[in-house]
């Protein structure tokens, strides 16, 4: 089996030895974002509700380098250090899918990278 690594500019860049996505097949793998602005590398501020659109943002722009889009993940897994924001973390995803909505896992974590309050990683499927 072969793989292929996925790169974009308009995500922010791997901030470690890992890759943003991994392409196997029609299966691609991608690593957990959280909400930095790609130009920046800085997050995108404080408060919940903008760092989780910035998070669906990132994987979109990953998504899309990959050939697909967000409708094509089939499993997304979120990771929140405040689960109290869960709610807001569902009204904001809802404005980036559609149905069928894809299975996900939301985890309460202790800490993210950088401070974030939020991160969400993703396995999708591109049509062959």
């Amino acid at each position: 089996m072969s793989k292929k690594a996925i790169a974009t500019k308009e995500a922010p860049e791997a901030i470690g030895i890992y890759s943003q996505a991994i392409a196997a097949r029609n299966t691609v793998y991608l690593s957990g974002q959280i909400p930095l602005v790609p130009e920046t590398m800085q997050l995108v501020s404080d408060d919940f509700s903008e760092q989780a659109h910035q998070v669906f943002r990132n994987l979109r722009a990953v998504c899309q380098a990959a050939g697909g889009d967000l409708n094509d993940i089939v499993k997304l897994n979120a990771y929140l250090t405040n689960l109290a924001d869960f709610a807001k973390f569902n009204e904001v995803m809802e404005q980036y899918f559609t149905q069928p909505y894809p299975a996900r896992a939301a985890v309460g974590v202790s800490a993210l990278p950088r401070g974030a309050q939020v991160e969400a990683e993703a396995v999708m499927v591109l049509s062959v």
